[in-house]
Parts: C-alpha cells; sequence; structure tokens
C-alpha cells in the first residue's frame, strides 16, 4: 500500500487558517500578541535576509529569527546539503556505530575554537547549556555554578536556574541553587568563590537581554579568579558565536581568555535543522566519559543526526569561504556608525551599543518639556512601551521586522542575518530615522498607537 502525502496541497488548503491553529491548539497568547501590536503578517516565502508577502512586497528581517538565521533563510549551500544527506539513505543514529559526519563537524568547529578540544552534541541552545552545567559540577565536584544578573541561558530547569530574569523564573521553583553576580563585579564573584563550593561561572560575554557587553577585561580577570578556585568559566556563545559579533566567538575580543567550556547553537544550524553544541576541554570530557560504564551518561536521542551534522558542515564552509566573519565586521561597524550619529540628532535616543551585527538601541527620557510629559505617560503605564512604538511603525510603515530586547526595557536589539548589506543598512537607517522623526514630532498615528498600548498594559495588570 502506498502512503501519498502531499505537504504544498495541505498548506495551499489549510495555511490560511494559521492564526486560528495556533489559537486553538498551541500557546494561546502568541497570536493574541501578534494581533494586538499588528504583527500578524502572513509571510508567504523567504530568501536570504528578506520575507515575502503574497503581494510580493519584500520585508527587511532585522531579528534573524533571535540569531537562528545566521545565513539568512534558504541559503543555497545550506540548502543542498540538507538535499544530499536525504538522499544517501545513511545508516543514521543506529547508536551503536560512528557516523562520520559528526566527527567531521567537531573536527571543523574545533579548528575555530583554540584551547578547546571535545565536543557533545544536542539540540538547542539550553541543552547545550545543561550539558555544560553537568559537566562542570562533575569535574570540579562542586554543586553552585555562579551567573550573571539579567542573564539569559535558555529555559529548561537547569539552564532557568542560571536565567536572570524573575519573569522567566517565577512559578517554576524549585530550582537549583545557584547565585547570582552582577556582570563585571569581581568582587562579588571573588566573594562567592571563597565559599569552596563553585563549580563555574556561566557568562554571555555579551548580554542578549539589553545587549550589554563584560566590561574590557573582565572575562580574563574572572578566568584567572576562577581556576585559582578551581572552578571553570563557562562561555554561552549561543547567540553571540559564529560570528554574530565580527570574531568567531566573542569571548575572543579579549586577549588572553580561554573558556574551560563553550555552548554554541542557533546559526549553525544553518535555520534547517536544530543543534547545540557544547566544546570543552579534554580532561573534562575524559572526567565525565570515564570508562566504559560512563559512555551513556550524557547523551541526547537527536543528537549528532546526520541532517543536523550536514547543516552544520555547511554552515562552517559558507562562513569560511564567503568570509561572513569580516562582513559582519564591516557591515556591523557601518550600522552602528551610522545610527551613533543620529543620537545628538534626537533627545529620545539615549546609546547605540554593541559588536558586529549584534546592536542595542536604546531609549532615554527627553528633555523637551511636550516629550518627557507623553514618556513618562509611557512609563507609568508600563516601562518598554516606547520601545515598542518604535518597533511597530518600523514594520507596518517600513516592513522590518525587529523587536524590542526584553521585557520592561526600552532596547531594540538588532540581530540580522549576517549576510546583511550596505542596501540593507541603508534601509534599516532611512527607516529608523523616519520613525525618529514621527516620534520627535509629538504627534501622529504613532503616538496614538502609544495610547492603546497603554490601555493594554493597565488592562493586563
Amino acid at each position: 500500500m502506498t502512503t501519498e502525502f502531499d505537504l504544498g496541497a495541505l498548506l495551499a488548503e489549510r495555511g490560511a487558517e494559521r492564526y486560528e491553529l495556533h489559537a486553538k491548539h498551541l500557546n494561546p497568547q502568541l497570536p493574541r500578541m501578534l494581533h494586538t501590536i499588528g504583527f500578524d503578517k502572513v509571510y508567504e516565502r523567504a530568501e536570504g535576509a528578506h520575507f515575502f508577502d503574497a503581494d510580493g512586497n519584500d520585508y527587511l528581517d532585522m531579528l534573524a529569527g533571535f540569531g537562528v538565521m545566521g545565513l539568512g533563510r534558504h541559503h543555497p549551500v545550506v540548502r543542498k546539503a540538507l538535499h544530499d544527506v536525504l538522499d544517501l539513505d545513511l545508516a543514521d543514529l543506529t547508536r551503536f556505530d560512528c557516523q562520520p559526519l559528526p566527527g567531521l563537524l567537531a573536527e571543523r568547529l574545533l579548528a575555530h575554537s583554540p584551547h578547546l578540544d571535545r565536543v557533545f552534541f544536542g539540540n538547542s541552545g539550553t541543552e547545550a547549556v545543561e550539558t555544560a552545567l553537568k559537566f562542570a559540577r562533575y569535574a570540579t565536584g562542586k554543586p553552585r555554578v555562579l551567573y550573571c544578573d539579567h542573564a539569559f541561558h535558555g529555559l529548561t530547569t537547569g539552564s532557568l536556574s542560571v536565567n536572570g530574569e524573575d519573569g522567566f523564573r517565577d512559578g517554576f521553583a524549585p530550582l537549583l541553587p545557584d547565585t547570582a553576580v552582577p556582570l563585571g563585579d569581581l568582587d562579588a564573584l571573588a566573594r562567592e568563590l571563597r565559599k569552596g563550593d563553585v563549580a563555574a561561572l556561566i557568562v554571555e560575554p555579551i548580554q542578549g537581554k539589553g545587549v550589554h557587553e563584560a566590561p574590557p577585561g573582565y572575562l580574563r580577570a574572572a578566568q584567572e579568579l576562577l581556576h585559582k578556585h578551581k572552578a571553570l568559566l563557562i562561555a554561552d556563545e549561543v547567540q553571540t558565536g559564529l560570528g554574530r559579533t565580527g570574531d568567531f566567538y566573542a569571548y575572543q575580543h579579549e586577549d588572553g581568555v580561554e573558556p574551560d567550556l563553550v555552548c554554541v547553537a542557533k546559526a549553525l544550524s544553518g535555520g534547517y535543522v536544530p543543534v547545540g553544541a557544547t566544546l570543552g576541554k579534554e580532561w573534562i570530557f575524559k572526567k565525565v566519559y570515564s570508562s566504559m560504564d560512563r559512555v551513556l551518561v550524557h547523551s541526547a536521542s537527536f543528537g549528532s543526526n546526520a541532517q543536523a551534522m550536514a547543516c552544520g558542515l555547511a554552515v562552517l564552509s559558507v562562513m569560511e569561504n564567503e568570509q561572513i566573519v569580516a562582513g559582519v565586521r564591516r557591515t556591523g561597524e557601518l550600522l552602528k556608525s551610522r545610527l551613533t550619529a543620529l543620537i545628538d540628532k534626537y533627545e529620545l535616543l539615549a546609546d547605540v551599543r554593541g559588536r558586529g551585527l549584534m546592536i542595542g538601541i536604546e531609549f532615554g527620557k527627553p528633555s523637551s518639556l511636550k516629550l518627557r510629559g507623553r514618556w513618562t505617560m509611557l512609563q507609568a503605564a508600563r516601562k518598554g512601551l516606547f520601545a515598542q512604538m518604535v518597533v511597530v511603525p518600523l514594520l507596518q510603515k517600513h516592513r522590518i521586522l525587529t523587536q524590542v530586547s526584553g521585557d520592561h526595557l526600552e532596547v531594540i536589539k538588532l540581530i540580522p542575518p549576517l549576510v546583511v548589506d550596505e542596501a540593507d543598512v541603508d534601509r534599516f537607517v532611512a527607516a529608523f530615522t523616519a520613525v525618529m522623526d514621527d516620534a520627535h514630532s509629538g504627534g501622529g498615528l504613532m503616538w496614538d498607537f502609544g495610547k492603546t498600548l497603554i490601555k493594554q498594559a493597565v488592562a493586563n495588570r
């Protein structure tokens, strides 16, 4: 008996029900939120750094699926690799052999990762973090992991225990007994280390929430303190890794930093097959996998699957052959410099920060009386509403997708595909300038939308 399944026909028949299906069967708040802020678009296809609707209008993607789409959507090299691996009919995931693709991807990934020796492949960023937490605890024999205020390392229970935002943690206790320290505060780190029970510090070299960079010299000094107390440095590069900040890893911006464990994911997938990787030093892996009895002491059912490995190999090939990291450095410097030049022009624009193509645009209290009154009204209703007021017209008027950097933050984070070019920079800066002009005019549709957001915020209290 032949089973027939036509995916294209199914989408043609039922695709228009997308928002109703989500509301009925998935997270009911997602379609509600999208309808409220006018983000309930219907995108028909995507290519590179652009989406297209049914009328052929293009939308510039400055979000990259929260960093997953490092090479943009449907890069031809990655797409071909996925077709190739499916056509090979490999004997994948037998569990009792050693397929070549995981070893080849590990070899190629480690070539970009000096001082690291081995790799564990899982399925996501949060799983890469979970692996690092387990390995650090086992290798050091200590129970506690330090993390930084406002950190984000994932939402499974272990990674949630090192999440620096109460909004994600509330209602999910008890969590692991881990401890927050301020990013950049070496004295706080030293105080915790002196207690003698710390296995590691996990840190984002640039925090995704708010786009705050570790102060110069902090990572190296923290590493020295940690090693003095026989604890480990874990670099969470899930969002910052693979070229995002203008180096292969963000920690490489600082000389002498050699993390004991590094977590990567997102862009390694090529946007197709979920993958996470935890890279570490030889002695850590040998301690965890110390005997044949412990061969499966840490594993993942879909880890190292052929499709994910093929995508990862294709991504690294593209990055090397197309000199993606160098391009990120150039384009990122252009985008940041052009945005920074607007600070003196707009009193609502407080700061532009970040590295490479990970840029935070922060808004702040204006000086003029008329704008200050409107700003105060928004802040009283809910902090973060002004940033949302900027995001919405960028999409509605200019067809540019962005999003706020975190809850209750007046910060927009730009993490576009690494393949955006100068024309995309021109388009974003022109649109952002137009939106800021509207905001500073003191009237218009933007502030009318602000009133809608205020009503929604008050209703949700």
